[in-house]
């Protein structure tokens, strides 16, 4: 199966990346996570082996500078990771993005303390530590569509008090640094994360985890329910605090590198679908055909040609908006996430048309196709989603 054809920009030989990841490493893992992918699918167990792997491998620590032990890595190389690793055992690529996205950010973006940034930086490169930002509330749902969080940060010596509750907390299992996006009780509040780091008992520091994720795709993903109660964070863990007007304007590099990276899963997702489906259209050989393959057929082939089409789209849009944003260029926030409107429905309807042309072998459980299909149609769920994508980009068109 070929692993390493689609993430890797041309002239990216042996020697990979500009962060040094070679091709056939990545293949490499994505092969072996692929072997477990639907053991973790049907239990919806977290992959805690194949993070194992990519700690071995310097990979949780791609995006961070060299000076804190890092690989210095860019856009281009965290995409080539991603959409590799999304082939093998996507949970396992989502949770990376989330935890990609979040370094560069502290190293470029956001003015948290500068010895809680450093300090994240090197336990990535030392000991594997992952880290998401948690944002999710039963009340508030996404940040992406305004309100107050319900979770609230008070003011106590030394530090602070955090109570609330988050959904969708993807990785908890593993994560080493929780963030928690809340508000302080302050009459004029202000929001932003505070750190909390995870240390020898999640209960005895008032964290519970609720072990509610049962979705139909990203099983391995761990985005069970987080409640803190009366959780204690030192001021040096609390991130940078604003009105909640100043995280009204979205960032553009930040913007495309979510835009890339989620993408860049689901196109990940999309490439495994469609070289199950060679493979199947290869080995079928039904007796009207007299001993050929379906490979043979017209029909299937110009099917195939289609799905080919999407994901040479992605390809051209996911590499274009990764080089722009390494060179220092990046797009608007609008273009960026055009880019992730356009990709993610163009891996679901690759994956649909897959499915169309496969029949029953293509819905069997027996077979992948059919979780690639549970699993791609999560791009659907992640904010802004493509209703807010699309108001926004016409709204931007209409100030022009």
């Amino acid at each position: 199966m070929p692993f390493d054809e689609p993430p890797f920009p041309a002239g990216f030989g042996e020697g990979g990346t500009a962060a040094g990841i070679a091709p056939s490493h990545i293949a490499a893992l994505a092969a072996d996570f692929a072997l477990r992918a639907a053991e973790h699918d049907a239990a919806a167990s977290f992959p805690f082996e194949n993070f194992d792997r990519l700690r071995e491998a310097g990979l949780l620590a791609l995006v961070d500078p060299p000076s804190l032990g890092g690989r210095g890595g860019g856009l281009q190389d965290a995409l080539a990771v991603v959409n590799g690793i999304a082939r093998g055992e996507p949970s396992t690529a989502l949770v990376l993005v989330l935890h990609y996205v979040i370094h560069t950010q502290l190293q470029h973006g956001l003015a948290w303390p500068v010895a809680l940034r450093d300090r994240i930086a090197r336990s990535a490169a030392t000991d594997g530590a992952l880290i998401n930002i948690l944002r999710v509330e039963p009340e508030l749902g996404t940040p992406h569509r305004g309100g107050l969080p319900a979770t609230v940060a008070r003011r106590v010596p030394g530090g602070w008090r955090i109570s609330g509750t988050k959904l969708y907390s993807t990785g908890i299992p593993a994560l080493a640094w929780l963030g928690v996006w809340g508000r302080t009780d302050d009459t004029d509040p202000l929001v932003g994360t505070w750190v909390v780091p995870r240390g020898a008992g999640l209960a005895e520091q008032g964290i519970e985890v609720r072990e509610t994720w049962n979705h139909i795709g990203m099983r391995a993903s761990g985005s069970h329910e987080v409640v803190f109660r009366d959780v204690f964070v030192p001021d040096d863990h609390a991130g940078e605090l604003r009105p909640p007007s100043g995280w009204a304007v979205p960032d553009p590099v930040t913007t495309a590198w979510m835009s890339t990276l989620f993408s860049g899963a689901y196109d990940g997702i999309a490439r495994a679908a469609r070289d199950w489906l060679v493979g199947f259209l290869h080995a079928r050989k039904p007796t009207s055909l007299a001993g050929a393959s379906l490979a043979t057929v017209p029909r299937l082939q110009e099917a195939l040609g289609g799905i080919e089409a999407l994901l040479l789209t992605n390809r051209v849009l996911l590499r274009s908006l990764a080089a722009a944003v390494d060179a220092g260029a990046p797009p608007s926030p609008s273009d960026s996430l055009l880019v992730k409107y356009t990709v993610t429905n163009n891996a679901i309807d690759a994956v649909g048309r897959a499915l169309e042309v496969t029949g029953n072998p293509g819905l069997s459980r027996d077979n992948p196709l059919e979780r690639h299909h549970r699993d791609v149609l999560c791009a659907r769920v992640h904010a802004p989603q493509n209703d807010m994508i699309l108001t926004g980009a016409g709204r931007a068109a209409l100030s022009r």
